[in-house]
């Protein structure tokens, strides 16, 4: 009976006694210049889309466009530095009947400057 008093006290001890502090890494790197663009045109449905966004580490800048169902087209002009984002947002009509400017589908992926 001792015996399994010690080993309760023990094993009480052991449970209590505190645990190793978890280390933790944090890997930083500097922010990495990059810029995209990607477009794409399907004249049989009305649907154009682009995308172009740059940044050189601490401001990113961009622009992109669609056309709207309801015969509009959306244009956003955006910058996102250490002050928050900030968008410029336009609306243009425009006609599904109207001439098309001729354009291939793109899409080019990232390129490093």
């Amino acid at each position: 009976m001792n015996q399994f008093i010690i080993l309760a006290v023990i094993l009480a001890i052991v449970a209590a006694a505190p645990t190793p502090q978890s280390t933790s890494y944090v890997i930083t790197t500097d922010a990495q210049p990059y810029s995209f663009s990607w477009s794409v045109l399907d004249k049989p449905s009305f649907q154009e889309y682009s995308h172009t966004q740059s940044s050189d580490g601490k401001v990113t800048t961009g622009f992109y466009h669609v056309y709207l169902p309801d015969g509009r087209v959306q244009t956003v002009n955006y910058r996102a530095d250490e002050n928050g984002y900030k968008a410029d947002v336009k609306y243009e009509t425009f006609s599904k009947t109207g001439t098309w400017i001729p354009s291939a589908i793109a899409f080019r992926v990232f390129s490093r400057l």
